[in-house]
């Protein structure tokens, strides 16, 4: 099922001169509190095109003249319009939302669709992803709304009349029960229609979805009722997909549709191999690859992979994009391919060693971009050694990361298995250095046979201040017991059994050996 993310942002404009931290006028911009807005000519006079939050909130509204802007807000910070470089801004904005899915476009003046139709998975979840999209774009300054829908119309009118703080998800199916009670200029009609429509005493769109269409198609034309399909998921509306410039990319125009995977694999397989002819004249290898699937009926679909390391090899990326195949759906056929590398890097060439020509090293990338692919890079890691207490001692990085240079000390064992937080134990020891001679956890005692240590670790000095106060494990002396039947444990007393400023005495079991 197609899904559609719509992206407004009310406030672009004016959040774009503020995060860019000047204007194009002497004024400089205001604090964020405080009302501002940009100006164009009109007839004689300034009209606002955009105002922010604050300006928003003392009656100002696109389209007010100025004059009367400045009687309701005398210290107004007026800046003139730049559409031109408002839309820029928007088509750069655009591209980066392509990390989200390789179907992104601008949706001018003030929004960007993502088709992530097959994309929800690389995060985890559908949610996972509008949440990581809404918290990236608010933590850079902008003013945002978002909602995800099965039709680019519904998640258009969603975004834009649905006010909320967090994004807005219509569940698949849910089209006309969401739009049913918005205002009819959520479908993106003229100003013109809207109101003929008002004097005709329609205001809701449910109101719209139960009236013949006849007598409304002939006063208003059929761009109206074409709306109303679009967004309710009865008709199709097409998302042209903004292409990175100068990505290498290579197209395929086919001389009839084609709709099986065997085709798709042989189309794939022709793209692949132009591509790697450009990425070898450039020196760089891909990171990524988008394969854009247009169908006869006006739509377009794709799939995306990446790799963990800069690629060129063909055999390699056409098998990790013919595996994505069956997330497409050809609808009445494909008449056309375009494989695209919107993210490279270089890729210097390699020689042989011939004196170790029979020998064949893993291919990890390999592994790894299989893997990556199938479950999400997200699902993929390696742990690494970092300095800190036991239970903040290991690091998830990325599988292919650069070796580290910090080892775990092979002469300080630790448990395959921590409990976190330590789960405090009633223990009978000699202080202050003797090891527990017997302790009772979850109710069930157990008599120490065999012990090792104390091991001594000391707080985390780096951490923030006061943190050691809310977590008392400063000063711990570990010790390794083996008790009556074989099992082997990890236990810990706080404080160095002489002085009660370092601990309070207390002890805790931290894990288990295997």
């Amino acid at each position: 099922m197609r899904r559609v993310v719509s992206l407004f942002l009310p406030s672009w404009p004016t959040d774009r001169l503020r995060r860019r931290g000047g204007a194009s006028r002497a004024e400089d911009v205001p604090a964020p509190d405080q009302p501002l807005v940009t100006a164009r000519p009109d007839h004689g006079r300034k009209i606002l095109a955009a105002v922010n939050g604050p300006a928003r909130a003392l009656g100002l509204v696109p389209g007010m003249t100025l004059t009367k802007a400045r009687s309701l807000a005398p210290r107004l910070t007026v800046v003139d319009a730049d559409p031109e470089a408002d839309l820029a801004a928007l088509r750069r904005l655009a591209l980066w939302c392509g990390r989200y899915s390789p179907f992104v476009a601008p949706d001018p003046p003030s929004g960007v669709w993502i088709d992530v139709t097959g994309c929800a998975q690389l995060f985890g979840s559908e949610p996972a992803l509008l949440k990581d999209l809404h918290r990236r774009i608010a933590r850079a300054g902008y003013a945002l709304q978002i909602a995800a829908a099965d039709t680019p119309g519904c998640a258009h009118a969603v975004a834009r009349h649905v006010p909320a703080g967090r994004p807005v998800t219509i569940q698949s199916g849910d089209q006309r029960k969401a739009m049913a009670l918005l205002p009819i200029a959520a479908l993106r009609l003229e100003p013109e229609t809207v109101e003929g429509l008002r004097k005709l005493g329609f205001e809701r769109i449910e109101q719209l979805i139960e009236t013949p269409r006849g007598p409304l198609a002939r006063r208003f034309g059929r761009l109206l009722h074409q709306r109303l399909d679009q967004a309710l998921g009865y008709a199709p509306e097409a998302i042209e997909p903004l292409l990175p410039p100068r990505a290498p990319h290579c197209r395929r125009d086919l001389v009839e549709p084609i709709a099986t995977p065997e085709a798709f694999a042989m189309v794939i397989r022709d793209l692949v191999a132009d591509l790697g002819a450009q990425l070898v004249q450039l020196g760089h290898g891909a990171r990524r690859l988008d394969c854009y699937f247009h169908r006869v009926d006006g739509q377009a679909r794709a799939i995306r992979i990446g790799t963990a390391t800069p690629s060129r090899d063909t055999a390699h990326l056409a098998k990790l994009l013919i595996a994505r195949i069956e997330q497409v759906e050809p609808g009445l056929g494909v008449e056309g391919m375009t494989l695209i590398a919107p993210l490279t890097e270089p890729l210097a060439s390699s020689q042989n060693d011939l004196a170790r020509a029979g020998e064949r090293k893993p291919d990890l990338g390999g592994l790894i971009d299989a893997l990556a692919n199938r479950f999400g890079q997200a699902s993929l890691h390696r742990a690494a050694p970092r300095p800190g207490m036991p239970e903040r001692s290991v690091a998830m990085v990325p599988a292919l990361t650069q070796a580290i240079r910090r080892r775990w000390a092979d002469d300080l064992p630790r448990p395959g298995r921590l409990l976190d937080p330590p789960q405090e134990i009633q223990v009978t020891a000699m202080l202050p250095d003797h090891p527990p001679a017997m302790f009772v956890w979850r109710r069930k005692r157990f008599r120490v046979t065999q012990a090792d240590g104390p091991e001594r670790l000391h707080g985390e000095w780096w951490r923030e201040a006061g943190h050691e106060a809310r977590t008392p494990y400063a000063v711990r002396d570990y010790f390794q017991v083996e008790v009556e039947g074989g099992g082997r444990y990890w236990l810990f007393r706080l404080g160095d059994g002489e002085r009660s400023a370092s601990g309070r005495m207390r002890w805790f079991i931290h894990g288990a050996f295997a």
